[in-house]
């Protein structure tokens, strides 16, 4: 099974009623790494009036997070639904307000933190990383037309080739992929391929 993340940091923000709304992503894994972006931001502002946070990863399906003195359930809880919605995990956020003296109300923190979060979100490099193998084959130059046939008609990621003595190929291919490609290559070369194969791993397919 494969997940959404994103690949680096980034901010989005808005002002509503005069307040302003800041949200801030970044990728994240473990708790301490949650709770040391949450600190950073805190610590960046610490005049801000209030700095809402909400985090997911795929360790144990964690999720957390907090109104930080706003209403309770007008803040944390829309900025963890955007994340579940947007299928994201592996992410951390946090929305920093600084308060304009104007009211919003419920409805209106709501709609402010889910747009501070979304915003935010859609700002980013989505990662959609996959379950693969990396594969490591070399072969004589009389075989690298056929394989590259396979290559190029196969749902594979390229990462490396090598020409020198032989054509050494590095690549990516997704677990539920692998056995087709194996056999490919296998009947191509009569057996000659030696695959190395990788640990399964996760990696972005897509980029």
């Amino acid at each position: 099974m494969g997940y959404i993340t994103i690949k680096d940091r980034t901010e989005a923000s808005f002002i509503e009623k005069r307040s302003e709304f800041i949200g801030y992503l970044a990728p994240v894994t473990t708790h301490d790494d949650a709770i040391s972006f949450i600190d950073e931001i805190k610590s960046r502002h610490r005049k801000a009036t209030h700095n809402v946070y909400a985090y997911i990863l795929r360790d144990n399906n964690t999720t957390r997070h907090s109104d930080d003195g706003e209403p309770q359930g007008t803040a944390g809880i829309p900025v963890l639904d955007v994340l579940k919605k947007r299928g994201l995990t592996d992410i951390c956020c946090v929305v920093t307000r600084y308060f304009g003296g104007i009211l919003l109300g419920g409805g209106g923190l709501v709609r402010a933190y889910s747009h501070a979060t979304s915003i935010a979100v859609d700002s980013a490099t989505i990662m959609n990383m996959c379950s693969c193998y990396q594969l490591r084959f070399s072969m004589d130059y009389t075989l690298y037309a056929k394989v590259n046939y396979i290559l190029t008609t196969s749902d594979i990621k390229m990462v490396d080739t090598n020409f020198s003595d032989c054509v050494t190929i590095t690549l990516l291919v997704k677990v539920e992929r692998f056995d087709e490609l194996y056999k490919k290559l296998i009947d191509a070369s009569n057996g000659s391929i030696r695959v190395e194969k990788s640990a399964e791993m996760f990696m972005d397919f897509n980029a």
